[in-house]
């Protein structure tokens, strides 16, 4: 056995254990049983052309070398990005555990009750600071979080009468440069004009239903919004605000001068700059706007027994419910870097924010000060941490990076200087050395930091933030590492168990592909600096796009998407572009399959795109006959086709080359939405089964962990018809030569986390690769004939072979009075999360194994399923009092002095020998959702409450 081989310890099943699993699958190798599942013809003819697989030691050694090509120096370019300082006891207990790193989304409330509380604590620091009434547990960036600002202040102008046709949206000029990109690659095929100008010169016209202001302006100026947004408000024009965090400690909240959204990243909280992300973006606004507001929200609600219990709230945008009505496809969050920057409030606490924010805004004053008296301008009137001065630019650029040191150019004579929390004596005093040497000026130095204020009365911050208890109690290490912890217990995430969600892939998030993140080398660039200075990330990047052009068999790749459903947008966006530069403007017909993710119809919409739905037949493939008809019937206008392969029922459907010729022959491109890749990587893919662009989900095959709900990455990669039109940045140049504008905000998007993705594929290599997705089918083919007799698979190949996952039906349950939420709920007693529920059909789990898992723990979750059948079975519609609509069965519950139920504590906690070893217990009963809607709570209760 080959110890130094990574595919040995990625995949699960040894040979031994693969030999026993075909025998209960009754085929005589492996071989054999990919020869069955997948469709002869559109398999791969020869072996992924990769670098031969390297060792996790060869592999180290070669991420540091690249490492050491990266040149950290220290910068001051700002514009939403700042070197942070990550508290130690959250680095190694949060981002470098994976008890915080590798959990799922909390769609299960019951066994997320640690992460759902931290999440919590971040929408309430949000909510303080803002000022708003209510936050969300994250977006994206801070572009995108300002674009889903005004999609949000769009779809609200339907329900004013007076409002319901205008379309234009002012931009002020101050907006960061990335974020005015975004904004307006999402508002040109929704049919909104941006107006970009002077707040100042704005003439409040009634064509107009929002505004964007950036404060402080991009280049560091405090500006008095309080005329601005009373007047737009009189003239019922709704203006957001793109706030920073920081400044916020000290700055009025948007709120108090009437702000209607208040949005930014929370990146310098404690968060890695990683050459662009990850990075939590916030979204805070009214109370009346809770039916609009993108994304998740966490709530407070109660569990059966009335205690206390959190959950996801409102769920209103999700997509599965509103698709091509949905004005976001949101469908996850940042949720790793939010629980991290919101535990960096909790751990410094309101009067630590205080002291950093004061130190940075004091080191600011004594720079400028320091400036002026050496007779260079400073133009800023009011500033919290930027300054703006003029100089010749190229003679200060010049002795600045011969100095290591970063600025931002603004042109020939101006340029801006952000100060962080990392900057004290030397630094400013390196700093001011540049600017001497530059322009021959005598040499000086500041000797103190001395308390300052440049921020004017009018914008100077008067209300309280951070009084809650849990902001006024872990300021000590010991507490911290206590209360960390604590809500790391209350989850159970995949270091305890599989987690076999189909259409999420949550296989092994390795810790030779996580270490890199902590290397200062890879976390301190800023995303803007000069080329030369990320030589090593530009290799890594580079490389990786190679590596997924090869397994797409596609010809180019933008890594720039920072999830699947902005892969989506930004795939679809490409056919927009392709189209457009045809001279046909006029294909926007989107045909969707009925069985498609909810996120499909709401990208297309976004996109410009009019939906029309094509049929599934009996055995959940594209109904072809109705999907040629209405490519026939919109083929002057028709724009492409949105198809998920193997399909979102677990099935490789053998007409997938006959739909994508139907669709090429009626003038449209063909999409592939990525999430199944992990059935079809070295097998075969998306350029040879005829699709023209697809996303990849980087947190799902390509082993980005999935951080309780984010980070996520979402590639999109392109056939060459396509390469042109790859989205850009407006500050370094990326994407192609008619490349669309941003769809997020750094250029390589959350380029740190695209490390792990190309350690993934750099140590298992083309052979590695391939035998993980054949592993990956081989394990959910087991699980399938193992639970074969107790329940029905819904959906399988021409052969009966699943794919790399299956839906299980459970709707007969009904008649014992089961519903498929009770075995989600009593899996939790058997230590396991419940597979998929509901998606894509009512009433099923979808179950995906995914290769990393070995045979011992696929025959844990399989005796789970199967008691779980056997306590089906004597269940009745007449007695509801059972395990499973009991389920979950709590510690609390169990060692109670009484016991009222008419079944054993053994079978409510123990009901199989393996759990008594690695029991893991849920911290709150079933949780009441409808309670939790009918009663929003979505930031903790106010201090009052707990005296």
């Amino acid at each position: 056995m080959n110890t130094n081989s990574f595919q040995r310890r990625h995949i699960g099943p040894d040979s031994k254990e693969q030999a026993a699993m075909l025998s209960t699958i009754g085929v005589n190798s492996l071989d054999q049983l990919i020869d069955e599942t997948v469709p002869d013809h559109i398999r791969l003819e020869k072996e992924l052309d990769l670098a031969p697989a390297m060792s996790e030691y060869e592999y180290l050694s070669h991420i540091q070398e690249l490492a050491a090509k990266n040149k950290v120096y220290k910068s001051y370019i700002g514009l939403g990005y700042h070197e942070a300082i990550i508290p130690s006891v959250i680095q190694r207990n949060i981002l470098e555990n994976p008890g915080w790193y590798t959990a799922y989304t909390p769609y299960q409330a019951e066994i997320a009750q640690g992460r759902l509380e931290a999440l919590l604590n971040f929408q309430t620091m949000i909510c303080d600071l803002t000022g708003m009434e209510l936050a969300n547990a994250s977006l994206l960036d801070e572009g995108t979080a300002a674009a889903e600002a005004m999609a949000l202040l769009f779809d609200l102008r339907e329900r004013d009468q007076k409002k319901n046709k205008v379309n234009k949206f002012f931009v002020s000029e101050e907006i960061l440069p990335q974020t005015l990109s975004i904004l307006k690659t999402r508002a040109t095929p929704i049919g909104i004009e941006l107006v970009v100008g002077n707040h100042e010169d704005f003439d409040f016209s009634t064509t107009y239903f929002g505004a964007i202001v950036q404060y402080p302006g991009k280049h560091g100026l405090v500006i008095d919004y309080t005329d601005f947004v009373a007047k737009a408000s009189e003239n019922n024009i709704k203006v957001a605000v793109a706030a920073d965090i920081l400044s916020l400690v000290k700055l009025k909240a948007p709120a108090e001068f009437g702000a209607a959204v208040v949005v930014g990243t929370t990146q310098r909280f404690g968060i890695p700059l990683g050459y662009g992300g990850p990075h939590a973006g916030f979204f805070a606004t009214k109370e009346a706007y809770k039916r609009s507001i993108p994304g998740r929200i966490i709530g407070i609600t109660k569990d059966i027994n009335g205690d206390r219990a959190l959950r996801m709230a409102l769920q209103t945008r999700e997509q599965h419910i509103k698709r091509e009505k949905a004005t976001s496809n949101i469908c996850t969050a940042q949720v790793l870097l939010a629980v991290m920057a919101g535990m960096y409030a909790v751990y410094h606490g309101k009067d630590g924010l205080q002291y950093i924010a004061d130190r940075v805004h004091d080191a600011t004053v004594s720079l400028a000060n320091t400036l002026e008296k050496l007779g260079i301008e400073q133009t800023n009137a009011s500033y919290f941490d930027t300054i703006s001065v003029k100089a010749p630019a190229q003679k200060i650029k010049e002795i600045a990076e011969a100095n290591q040191i970063n600025f931002n150019y603004i042109d020939a004579n101006n340029l801006s200087i952000s100060i962080n929390e990392t900057v004290g004596l030397k630094e400013l005093n390196a700093i001011v050395a540049v600017f001497t040497e530059a322009l021959n000026l005598p040499s000086t130095t500041i000797a103190q930091i001395k308390n300052g204020n440049a921020i004017i009365k009018n914008c100077e911050r008067n209300t309280s933030f951070l009084d809650h208890e849990v902001f006024n109690t872990y300021q000590s290490e010991t507490d911290m590492m206590r209360y960390i912890k604590k809500l790391e217990r209350k989850d159970l995430a995949l270091n305890h168990s599989m987690i076999s969600l189909g259409s999420c892939t949550m296989k092994l998030n390795a810790a030779s592909e996580m270490l890199p993140l902590s290397y200062p080398n890879w976390g301190n660039i800023h995303p803007f600096v000069p080329l030369d200075q990320a030589q090593g990330y530009q290799e890594v990047l580079k490389r990786l796009e190679h590596q997924l052009n090869i397994i797409t068999g596609f010809s180019g790749t933008s890594l720039q998407p920072n999830s699947g459903a902005q892969g989506e947008f930004a795939g679809l966006m490409t056919i927009r572009a392709y189209h457009e530069h045809n001279g046909d403007a006029h294909r926007n017909i989107c045909l969707i399959p009925a069985s498609a993710h909810g996120t499909n119809p709401a990208s297309a919409v976004m996109a410009g795109m009019t939906v029309v739905v094509t049929k599934t037949d009996d055995k959940g493939n594209i109904d072809v006959e109705d999907l040629r008809a209405k490519a026939i019937a919109h083929k002057d206008n028709l724009s492409a086709l949105m198809v998920t392969y193997p399909s979102t029922h677990g099935v490789y459907e053998s007409a997938i080359k006959e739909i994508t010729k139907i669709i090429h022959e009626n003038g449209g491109q063909v999409y592939m939405d990525g999430a199944n890749m992990n059935a079809q990587v070295g097998l075969t893919n998306p350029a040879t089964i005829g699709a023209d662009v697809c996303h990849l989900n980087l947190h799902k095959t390509f082993a980005i962990p999935h951080g309780g709900g984010g980070p996520g990455v979402g590639p999109i990669c392109v056939a060459p018809q396509l390469v042109p039109f790859l989205p850009g940045n407006p500050v370094i140049a990326t994407g192609g030569d008619n490349a669309i504008t941003a769809v997020s905000a750094a250029p390589w998007g959350s380029a740190l986390v695209c490390l792990i993705s190309y350690g993934y594929i750099t140590m298992l290599g083309a052979k590695g690769l391939t035998d993980a997705t054949k592993n990956a089918i081989l394990n959910a083919n087991y699980i399938k004939e193992r639970l074969s007799g107790h329940y029905k698979t819904l959906y399988t190949g021409e052969m009966n072979r699943a794919a790399h996952e299956m839906i299980l039906d459970c709707r007969d349950f009904k008649s014992n009075g089961i519903e498929v939420v009770d075995i989600a709920k009593r899996l939790m007693d058997y230590g396991f999360h419940a597979p998929t529920v509901s998606f894509p059909v009512g009433g099923t789990l979808m179950v995906e194994p995914t290769e990393s898992e070995s045979q011992a723990e696929l025959d844990r979750f399989c005796d789970a399923m199967i008691a779980i059948r056997k306590e089906i079975e004597v269940a009745t519609k007449e007695d509801s009092n059972n395990p499973l609509k009991n389920a979950p069965h709590t510690q609390e519950l169990l060692t109670a002095d009484t016991w009222e139920l008419p079944y054993s504590r053994k079978q409510a906690a123990f009901p199989l020998d393996y759990i008594a070893e690695n029991k893991f217990w849920p911290t709150v009963r079933r949780v009441d959702d409808a309670f939790g809607d009918r009663n929003l709570i979505c930031s903790c209760n106010p201090i009052e409450d707990y005296m």
